[in-house]
């Protein structure tokens, strides 16, 4: 028997979402136009005004909003509420640097935390597991998402953030965790480090996990479900829509269903923008109905994916969302943390290194190696030889302080990198993410 934390919405007719859908579009377009200078600029360049939306049906007519509106934006011009009403704010980086910062007022916290219990009771959970959180707490929405989900559900709530993984596993012996949230890659490490304590599935008492955040395969998720004696539940989310809980996975494990009374999703030609019909592949868009803070209408996700209302066996109406097959832009997923070549390529040329350079990315017993190789300039080359590890170390910290992960850094001798004559391959990403 399927278990919802908001039956009446999860289980609602498809006519009574698309009607809900509607009124909301009407009324948030109307805030956005009066609230958001920006996007009423936008609007107005494109002669739209809030009278020519009616219904969903008028969404095409609407500008999209990007990454770079986020950045040309930055910091307020997109806030949709007075700032004195914004409790909070998260951020994840943005393509050369620049971070993505979300505001967001009580109201979008509390129906963030509605949509992540959903995700939780979707996966079983109720007011008697204890539900230990390892996403990272702070800027990142991963933490703070899944922490509220869990106290609108009741569970005892564990805030162990990442990291510290022998104590990890201490406490989900000590107080019997039941279900653990955290990346995908976070969790096959716990089962390895479960493994090498001489300690089997049967030791600990989960039964399912929350996995989000990052890219991930079929083969990896019956890995850890083997590894941990669980049932492995996809999330997906981002912060410039809330973060996770926009979708969630139910006991079927065939896709995500999209929170469709919160969000309104359409799937389009990267190329053209053209709305592509149901079930067909193409860029995720998503349109806020009810965000205060941070309310974007019709944003490009970048993520390549198809949706389908084929009826789900547990009985939610929700339309459902393949995992992304890739993205329509360059950014790579590493460890759960955004990195876009740009940003790489602007700490070379502020530490005075040349753009010619080749990220090589890898997944390792489940997790994500990230190697960046630059080449040296003849002058460089010859000075460098015995100061090569300073050099390589000195450089991957200043690309931690932009990236927030660990690069290992290869300088390399002048023309040793393949030069292309099309468009310079600046990205090997070796990982199977698909089976």
């Amino acid at each position: 028997m399927a278990n919802y934390y908001q039956p009446e919405i999860e289980t609602a007719s498809v006519e009574e979402i698309k009607a809900l859908q509607s009124e909301k579009l009407v009324k948030q377009v109307k805030r956005v136009y009066e609230n958001v200078k920006y996007y009423r600029d936008l609007m107005d360049e494109k002669g739209v005004t809030p009278d020519d939306i009616k219904g969903i049906e008028d969404l095409h007519k609407l500008p999209f909003l990007t990454k770079a509106d986020l950045r040309n934006a930055y910091p307020y011009g997109l806030l949709g509420a007075d700032l004195k009403d914004c409790v909070r704010i998260h951020s994840t980086s943005g393509t050369t640097g620049k971070r993505v910062i979300a505001f967001y007022t009580q109201k979008d916290i509390d129906l963030w935390d509605d949509c992540c219990a959903r995700a939780i009771v979707a996966a079983g959970g109720t007011n008697e597991d204890i539900c230990q959180i390892a996403y990272g707490y702070g800027l990142f929405t991963g933490g703070l998402g899944l922490h509220g989900g869990a106290h609108k559900v009741g569970c005892l709530t564990l805030p162990m953030s990442s990291g510290n993984t022998e104590r990890q596993i201490e406490f989900m012996q000590d107080l019997n965790s039941t279900i653990i949230c955290c990346t995908p890659s976070y969790a096959a490490y716990i089962g390895e480090t479960l493994k090498e304590m001489g300690l089997s599935p049967d030791d600990i008492n989960l039964k399912a996990g929350i996995f989000g955040a990052e890219p991930w395969t079929e083969e990896m998720r019956r890995d850890i479900e083997k590894s941990l004696g669980i049932k492995a539940y996809d999330i997906y989310g981002l912060t410039e829509s809330t973060g996770p809980g926009v979708a969630f996975e139910c006991e079927e494990q065939t896709g995500m269903h999209i929170n469709e009374d919160h969000f309104l999703a359409e799937i389009i030609d990267p190329e053209t923008g053209e709305v592509l019909p149901e079930g067909s592949k193409g860029e995720l868009v998503f349109t806020n109905l009810d965000k205060e803070g941070f309310p974007l209408l019709r944003y490009r996700t970048r993520d390549i994916c198809v949706l389908s209302r084929k009826p789900c066996s547990c009985g939610r109406t929700f339309i459902k969302m393949a995992k992304p097959m890739g993205r329509s832009d360059d950014m790579l997923i590493i460890r759960g943390v955004n990195v876009f070549p740009s940003q790489i390529e602007t700490v070379l040329i502020k530490e005075g290194y040349s753009p010619n350079y080749l990220i090589e990315v890898d997944r390792v017993k489940n997790n994500d190696t990230l190697d960046v190789y630059v080449e040296l300039s003849p002058e460089q080359f010859s000075d460098t030889v015995k100061d090569l590890h300073a050099n390589e170390k000195s450089l991957a910290d200043a690309m931690i302080q932009m990236l927030g992960i660990k690069p290992k850094v290869h300088l390399v001798a002048p023309k040793t990198i393949k030069r292309s004559e099309g468009k310079a391959v600046r990205v090997i990403d070796k990982r199977k993410l698909h089976d």
